[in-house]
């Protein structure tokens, strides 16, 4: 299963573009309000959730999604639920994703040590251990699958698709939707 994770000031595009991709490949995938199913965006956007952070199954979770946008990077970060969920699938060999602020959250949480990361320009001094690769839109290392900002979302959207389904499945879908790019 493939869970993103919304907390209240989450960047839009950084959220519904990935999970776009992600569902037309056929990749089950659900979002998680940290508290509650109802969910307001950075932009005022109120979304409703498919389910709530307490009632995932951590040993379940084949892809964790961490989107940006400060307020929503800020409740993951100050929700110890949300922060232990992170650990417990990467502990468990699961991916993790995080795009624009969240990968800091990844980074805090010592995930991010000696391994290749982006994240949101400006930010780079709260990526604790990571080998930033400025400039680059998304950067995979292993397990972990970063992306810079909302100017990259198909980029990583495509990245999920391609490392849960392979580059065929991937490049499929970025012709679907008329990515040139």
């Amino acid at each position: 299963m493939v869970v993103m994770l919304l907390g209240s000031g989450f960047e839009e595009s950084e959220a519904v573009v990935p999970l776009d991709l992600l569902l037309r490949s056929g990749v089950e995938a659900v979002t998680a309000g940290l508290d509650g199913r109802q969910v307001v965006s950075s932009h005022g956007l109120s979304v409703t959730a498919d389910t709530e952070l307490r009632q995932i199954e951590p040993q379940k979770v084949e892809l964790l999604i961490l989107p940006g946008g400060l307020g929503g990077v800020n409740a993951i970060s100050a929700c110890p639920a949300a922060l232990e969920l992170v650990r417990q699938v990467h502990s468990q060999g699961g991916r993790l994703a995080a795009i624009c602020a969240a990968p800091t959250i990844l980074a805090k949480l010592g995930l991010l040590e000696g391994r290749q990361a982006v994240c949101y320009p400006g930010m780079e001094d709260q990526m604790e251990g990571a080998l930033v690769q400025k400039g680059t839109p998304v950067v995979t290392d292993g397990t972990i699958i970063t992306g810079e900002a909302a100017g990259s979302a198909f980029q990583f959207g495509l990245c999920l698709v391609e490392a849960l389904r392979g580059p065929e499945k991937a490049a499929e879908v970025k012709q679907s939707v008329h990515c040139h790019f």
